[in-house]
C-alpha cells in the first residue's frame, strides 16, 4: 500500500512539474507569437473563446491584489512573500490563458490533433475517421478529458466548460494515447471548438479529398 501512494505522489509531482514547464513555455510562444504544429496545409481552430472571459475576470482581480496586498499587511517580510506568490498566480493564470491561445486544434491531410492547453494532445488519423458531425453535448464532469464506455463503444471526450460540439465518429476501434501515458481504445471523439461549422466543413473536404468515392453524410 505503502508503495502504491508513493507511485502515485509520483506521478502527481511529475505531472505538476510538467505542467508547470507548459505554462511558462506557452507564456513565452504567446509572447513570441508561435503557435507549434502550425504550418502549410495545417489549419487550426481555437476553443478559448467561451473560457477567456472567466480566465480574465481572475486576472484582473489578481493584479488588483498586488497594490491592496502591499497596504494592507505591515511587515515587509511578509509582504514581499506575498507580492511574490501573487506575480506568481498572475503570470501563472496568463500562462494558462496563453497555452489555450498557442496550442489550437489543427487539422491538416494526415489527420486530427485535438488539443487542450498544455495537458492534452490527442492525434487521430484522417483514415480512421467515418464521418464529422456538429453537436452541442455536455459532459458530466470538470474534467478537460473524459473517456466513456458505452453500449456502442468508447467514447472519448476532450471538453471546454463541460461542453463539446463536435462529433468524430471512427471506422473501428482505434488505440490512441491519453495524456496520463495510458492507451485506451476508442470507437468517437468528442470535442469543443470555437467554430464547429467551420471545423466539419474542413474536415469533411479533407475527408473528400482523401475518399472521392466515399461521401460523408451531411452536415447537421
Amino acid at each position: 500500500m505503502i508503495v502504491a501512494v508513493l507511485k502515485r505522489a509520483l506521478s502527481l509531482a511529475r505531472w505538476l512539474v510538467t505542467l508547470e514547464i507548459g505554462i511558462w513555455r506557452s507564456l513565452f510562444l504567446w509572447m513570441t507569437r508561435r503557435v507549434p504544429g502550425q504550418g502549410p496545409g495545417v489549419q487550426a481552430f481555437p476553443y478559448s473563446r467561451d473560457v477567456a472571459p472567466l480566465l480574465g475576470a481572475f486576472i484582473f482581480v489578481s493584479s488588483l491584489e498586488l497594490p491592496v496586498v502591499h497596504l494592507l499587511l505591515p511587515w515587509e517580510t511578509v509582504r514581499l512573500v506575498a507580492l511574490i506568490l501573487s506575480v506568481w498566480g498572475l503570470l501563472w493564470m496568463v500562462g494558462l490563458l496563453a497555452s489555450m491561445k498557442v496550442f489550437p486544434h489543427l487539422l491538416d491531410d494526415s489527420g486530427l490533433r485535438i488539443r487542450y492547453g498544455t495537458t492534452a494532445d490527442i492525434r487521430i488519423p484522417l483514415e480512421a475517421v467515418v464521418d464529422v458531425t456538429s453537436r452541442r453535448r455536455s459532459v458530466p464532469t470538470s474534467r478537460h478529458v473524459q473517456v466513456d464506455h458505452t453500449d456502442d463503444g468508447t467514447i472519448l471526450n476532450v471538453a471546454v466548460l463541460k461542453q463539446t460540439k463536435i462529433d468524430v465518429k471512427l471506422h473501428r476501434p482505434t488505440t490512441i494515447e491519453l495524456p496520463n501515458g495510458t492507451e485506451a481504445e476508442i470507437t468517437e471523439l468528442r470535442f469543443y471548438v470555437d467554430d464547429p461549422h467551420a471545423f466539419v466543413a474542413s474536415a469533411r473536404e479533407r475527408l473528400a479529398a482523401r475518399l472521392p468515392d466515399e461521401q460523408p453524410a451531411s452536415s447537421r
